[in-house]
């Protein structure tokens, strides 16, 4: 790098000035600290666009190696479940296949014997409980989960 100091600086503002002039002098700073902004945008930009590419580079390395460690994992499986199925059909090769299918009894419908066209809401609780009336409203999936045929274990 160009090594700048203080007296370095002060000589060349003094020739600008005198070359210059102290009239244009502060457009032409001005002017030039523009493009010394831009160069180092531009520079920033560069370097990050460098970075960029090679954090790329890398994520498409780790791409690869992570997409060859699945493809041995799925040849792995794959081999391991066929010799599975062989060792599998050997060991039951053998074995008379008994097909048992429980028959499942479902008791009969008992219709609810309910008078829906009939008021029930002035009817005491004691009442509505001895005689078996609906005291609280079901919901469509709880009425059915109620009424659900049991299964005979």
């Amino acid at each position: 790098m160009i090594d700048l100091g203080v007296s370095k600086i002060a000589l060349i503002g003094a020739v600008a000035l005198i070359v210059i002039g102290p009239e244009k002098l502060p457009k032409v700073a001005r002017t030039l600290g523009a493009l010394i902004g831009k160069a180092q945008r531009y520079v920033s930009d560069v370097k990050a666009e460098v970075n960029r590419s090679m954090d790329l580079e890398e994520l498409k390395k780790m791409k690869e190696t992570v997409e060859s460690a699945a493809r041995d994992v799925e040849t792995q499986v794959h081999t391991a479940s066929a010799d599975f199925e062989k060792d599998w059909q050997s060991a039951t090769a053998g074995l008379e296949t008994v097909s048992y299918t429980p028959e499942v009894v479902y008791p009969e419908y008992a219709h609810p014997k309910k008078k829906w066209r009939i008021k029930q809401g002035a009817a005491p609780q004691w009442y509505k409980a001895r005689h078996g009336i609906r005291t609280k409203a079901l919901s469509g999936a709880a009425r059915v989960a109620r009424f659900r045929p049991q299964r005979l274990s």
